[in-house]
């Protein structure tokens, strides 16, 4: 492959990534703008005002658990610290809906918690008041607990590049260490901080499950309701470029912010040393990890396990088969699809150093900021007006009907996918880039390899173990997405988080309990990956350790 075909295929991936967003803006500034007007006057503020609530909160909640967590199993010693180090992972092979039917079973009206309380104390139904979880705070819980990893992974690195003289230079001058902490320790690790909250702001915006759940209004769901219910397409579209306009801003602001904090360390730096706590102190310190691992993974997995056990649900039979079938089918395209634009741009990249190819890169990036709701309906609606117009065509002309030839395929769909996780697979494929170094390229070039012979013979032998883990991030996330799921799929094509979602939809919870599981089972594989590279990294610092010794 030369440069040329590199050069055609990188530019023909962005124009794919940037399809979704112009087919958005031409269906909303194009179509009727009557049931807008309607929205506007009854729940477009409700709508608007939810999801920043929503956002505020979840971010808050995340930044809080991450970054003290972060900070507890880096700088502090207490017993259960190396355990909880890689157990605060767990609760990121979880979609936040699944938390959220196991919560609805235990703390709804007829749930083992409150059934309890009424049968101890005697009360009534209306004797006593319990915190409605279908709420949007239940709803804030329910993505807190699942998305606060992407904070504690990032802060957790940060803290541990982070050298201790700073912070023993604030002890040295009175502060407590609390007080370091808040003073120097902290805003060093801001832009990973941001960073982790952007990530988590973009999940929340993009979530359809859980809000629908617990019946919260949002933008997603005002995409879903006007696409379904009121079967306008313009008017979801609209609230589409709505919901894309915000989480845009977002990210903007984001990276203007972070743009202007800049750290630098010079000289020989000291690594920290992990100070002991105190027994009360370590108790406390146990406390505030194992309460996300208590809330996140273990009453989730036992509430899934005795609802599966006691639902009617069939896993062995010809239809469960039928959603394993269509969901590893989906993700497994999904995955090499994604992975492979994501090698192609990367390539594109690395072999042009002009405007084109920074610009390439960008567009395939920009899919993370945008929820799979809003992809599906910019997806769907030219291709659909495409289909209808070649239909009527081959009728008039040949007096063949060829239906919904693209946007009733699964083609369609997996496209969707790549686009939403292609920023995901950039992101893995690049950090492994890194370490390959010009200097490869440049030998490999005399020694007479193309730019295409140069990656698969020197880039892909060293980045083996990324485009692994990228393979694995995309194929997970593909089996837990759900609102592009249920707009793009063709007709009686269902997968787990499609039969999941219908069942708690018809409140036949204990159901929708055994495709959760399989989610979250099928979740735990990038997790497991996580938690070997923070192993890996924790032997090699070891090594490295007595080797200075």
């Amino acid at each position: 492959m030369d440069q040329k075909a590199i050069s055609t295929l990188a530019l023909t991936v962005a124009a794919i990534c940037l399809l979704p967003l112009l087919g958005v803006v031409a269906a909303a500034l194009l179509g009727s703008f009557d049931t807008l007007l309607q929205l506007a006057q009854t729940v477009l503020w409700r709508y608007t005002w939810t999801t920043l609530v929503l956002v505020v909160l979840v971010a808050s909640g995340t930044i809080v658990i991450g970054t003290v967590t972060a900070w507890l199993v880096v700088t502090c010693e207490f017993p259960g610290r190396r355990v909880f180090e890689v157990a605060l992972v767990l609760p990121l092979a979880f979609p936040a809906y699944v938390l959220a039917y196991a919560y609805t079973d235990v703390l709804d009206h007829p749930g083992i918690v409150q059934t309890t309380l009424r049968a101890v104390m005697g009360w009534g139904p209306r004797d006593y008041w319990f915190p409605e979880i279908r709420s949007l705070g239940g709803a804030a819980l329910m993505l807190t607990l699942v998305l606060y990893p992407y904070v504690y992974l990032l802060t957790r690195a940060a803290f541990r590049m982070q050298a201790a003289t700073p912070f023993f230079a604030a002890r040295s001058l009175g502060s407590s260490p609390a007080a370091a902490f808040w003073r120097v320790s902290l805003p060093m690790a801001r832009p990973a901080i941001a960073a982790g909250a952007l990530l988590v702001m973009m999940e929340t915006i993009a979530d359809f499950g859980t809000v629908a759940h617990f019946s919260v209004q949002t933008f997603a769901t005002g995409i879903y309701t006007s696409w379904f219910g009121l079967a306008d397409r313009a008017a979801a579209a609209q609230l589409a470029l709505g919901l894309l306009a915000f989480a845009l801003l977002v990210a903007a602001l984001e990276h203007l912010n972070r743009g202007a904090a800049t750290f630098a360390a010079k000289g020989r730096q000291e690594p920290f040393s992990r100070f002991e706590l105190a027994p009360g102190r370590a108790f406390l310190a146990q406390l505030a990890c194992a309460g996300p691992i208590l809330l996140g993974v273990v009453v989730p997995v036992v509430t899934l396990t005795l609802m599966g056990l006691r639902s009617e649900q069939d896993i062995f039979s010809a239809r469960y088969a039928g959603f394993i079938r269509s969901t590893l089918t989906l993700a497994g395209l999904a995955a090499i699809l994604t992975v492979g634009a994501a090698v192609l741009l990367g390539t594109f990249n690395r072999v042009f150093h002009h405007r084109r190819a920074v610009v390439a890169l960008f567009i395939g990036r920009l899919g993370y900021a945008v929820p799979g709701g809003v992809i599906a309906v910019g997806l769907l609606v030219p291709f659909a007006t495409f289909d209808n117009w070649l239909d009527a065509r081959m009728e008039a002309w040949f007096d063949i009907s060829t239906g919904l030839l693209i946007s009733g395929s699964i083609w369609l769909l997996v496209m969707a996918y790549m686009i939403r996780f292609l920023a995901a697979a950039i992101g893995a494929y690049d950090s492994g880039l890194a370490t390959v170094t010009p200097n490869m390229d440049a030998a490999a070039r005399v020694l007479g390899r193309t730019s295409w012979g140069t990656v698969r013979s020197v880039h892909m032998p060293v980045l083996r173990s990324s485009i692994l883990t990228a393979l694995v991030i995309v194929f997970v996330d593909t089996v837990k997405e759900l609102p592009a799921t249920l707009i793009l799929r063709p007709f009686n094509y269902d997968t787990l988080a499609v039969q999941a979602f219908r069942l708690a939809s018809d409140e036949r919870l204990e159901g929708a309990a055994v495709p959760s599981l399989m989610i979250a089972a099928i979740g735990l594989i990038p997790v497991v990956l996580l938690c070997a590279q923070i192993g890996d990294w924790r032997r090699g610092l070891r090594s490295h350790s007595r080797h200075m010794a």
